[in-house]
């Protein structure tokens, strides 16, 4: 039996394991077991982890609990405030299931509001939207384009050469806004700060490849993504000699779709890929589909138009549906917000809630309409400060107990399963793809991650090695350190977690 009373001794066993070279299974299995004679040397063992010096002056929020028997493997300022960052999307993904069903779908239509006549539709088509943010390329084979490519070549099909109208897309069924509740307006240009909506497109952003110039000291090619009039780029980048470095930068001038792009691409850089957020993504909906119409060879003689231009209260129920659109269900979708963390599909989700629930796609009522699973949760909602859905915003706050007891529902709900199998898989997918590798927590972890500059969370299930599953809450505040120090020691006591047993060891 192997007993492990010194944490020196410990981390530089798990560490060995951590960087060794085995990948297959029956060599994972030889790694050793760790038994504890009870849970209370554990806990000065974690304690001990926990005390690092370099987090002297942060603090570590934790909860640790057993599912099979609710002891509390290691509590740590349980029942203080955290900034959680997008440990928030644990709360999102998990009221979306529950309220709104694993395999709710959007239906984006587009509407004919006139007649055809000939080959002419005399009126206007009108995209509406209700919040479907999987327009994308992620579920399309890579081509954002094939939702409105259908819809167009399915014009050409009824044989129409002329649209007398506009083309409008409507997002009027979810609030307005351009940055959430304490989201940083220095970050507005980056794909992550995209502005959530009634109508998505393309994740709301437009991609950049950035390829080098011929030359050194020759600016650098731009291409974008969707290949569209909607922006402008303000090409600032010089190609300069690989002994340089490639430093890039963006910065979209506010309210507009004016984007600077300025720095440096070394010669010898293949490509580089980055995404940027656009102002009005509802009027940047209806420009491409104008776009893409007129490329069919269909002549449009109207505008492309936010229906906030019109100022129009349109009643769907007298229009019928030209096309519709049927999205992935959601439980495709909660991998996409859990896995890479995406901010703009969360935040979608608290906005359809308050769409199915009151009528109107807002966050509050996205947050109104939970009240009471929060309360079945066991979390006081008034307890609790949630204020987006993506956790982006750093006034969100909430204590480990708060999110370990949405972890503890969640296991008991009928929709443990997709929610278990959203979350990222250690050394596997992810934003944890590349952490725990070669270790018993690799393929066993499943846990969200978060980051804002100064938090580091990580929440979820892990499996020890007797085949008991614990809950694990860790989020760390205020530290200065480099952001890898905080994953270490996430990363170790997740090890220690899955190399746990409370049997005998030969």
């Amino acid at each position: 039996m192997m007993k492990i009373k010194s944490i020196s001794v410990l981390i530089l066993i798990l560490i060995n394991f951590s960087f060794s070279q085995v990948v297959n299974k029956s060599e994972l299995d030889t790694l050793p077991k760790v038994k504890y004679s009870d849970l209370k040397e554990f806990s000065k063992i974690l304690d001990d982890i926990f005390n690092d010096p370099a987090f002297s002056n942060a603090h570590w929020g934790v909860v640790i609990q057993s599912l099979s028997t609710g002891e509390y493997f290691y509590r740590r300022n349980e029942n203080k405030n955290f900034m959680p960052a997008s440990n928030m999307k644990l709360f999102s993904t998990a009221l979306a299931l529950l309220q709104l069903g694993p395999d709710y779908t959007y239906k984006t239509s587009l509407y004919l509001n006139g007649k055809i006549k000939n080959e002419e539709i005399k009126g206007d088509l009108i995209l509406r939207g209700v919040g479907d943010p999987t327009i994308s390329s992620r579920f399309y084979n890579g081509d954002a384009l094939t939702v409105f490519n259908n819809w167009a070549d399915s014009l050409v099909n009824m044989g129409i050469e002329v649209i007398n109208g506009n083309i409008i897309a409507d997002d009027d069924a979810f609030e307005e806004e351009a940055l959430g509740n304490g989201w940083a307006w220095d970050d507005e240009t980056y794909y992550y700060s995209a502005i959530p909506g009634g109508v998505c497109f393309n994740d709301n952003c437009i991609d950049l490849t950035i390829i080098p110039g011929k030359k050194v000291g020759r600016k650098a090619i731009i291409n974008i993504y969707p290949n569209t009039k909607y922006v402008t780029i303000l090409n600032n980048v010089v190609t300069v000699p690989d002994d340089s470095v490639t430093e890039i930068d963006f910065y979209r001038e506010r309210n507009t779709n004016i984007i600077q792009v300025f720095g440096t691409i070394r010669k010898s850089e293949t490509e580089i890929k980055e995404s940027i957020s656009i102002n009005n993504p509802t009027k940047f909906a209806a420009v491409v589909l104008k776009e893409i119409i007129e490329s069919k060879g269909i002549k449009v003689r109207g505008q492309a138009l936010d229906n906030d231009e019109l100022g129009i209260v349109r009643d769907y129920q007298k229009l019928n549906p030209l096309f519709t659109q049927v999205s992935p269900p959601l439980k495709e979708i909660v991998k996409v917000v859990n896995k890479i963390s995406q901010n703009l599909y969360a935040e979608q989700l608290m906005k359809t809630i308050g769409y199915e629930k009151l009528k109107f796609g807002s966050f509050e009522n996205g947050l109104n309409s939970s009240q009471n699973l929060l309360k079945q949760m066991g979390i006081d909602p008034e307890n609790i400060q949630i204020v987006d859905g993506s956790g982006l915003s750093r006034l969100n706050l909430f204590t480990p107990n708060q999110l370990n007891s949405l972890l503890r529902f969640m296991y008991r709900s009928r929709y443990f399963n997709e929610f278990y199998e959203s979350l990222p898989v250690a050394g596997v997918d992810g934003t944890i793809a590349n952490r725990m590798k070669n270790t018993r927590a690799m393929n066993n972890v499943r846990a969200k991650t978060g980051y804002i500059n100064a938090v580091r969370s990580l929440s979820g299930y892990v499996t020890t090695t007797d085949g008991e599953m614990l809950t694990f809450v860790m989020i760390a505040n205020n530290f200065l350190v480099p952001l890898k120090l905080a994953e270490n020691i996430q990363d170790l006591v997740c090890i220690l977690l899955s190399n746990f047993t409370r049997g005998n060891i030969k």
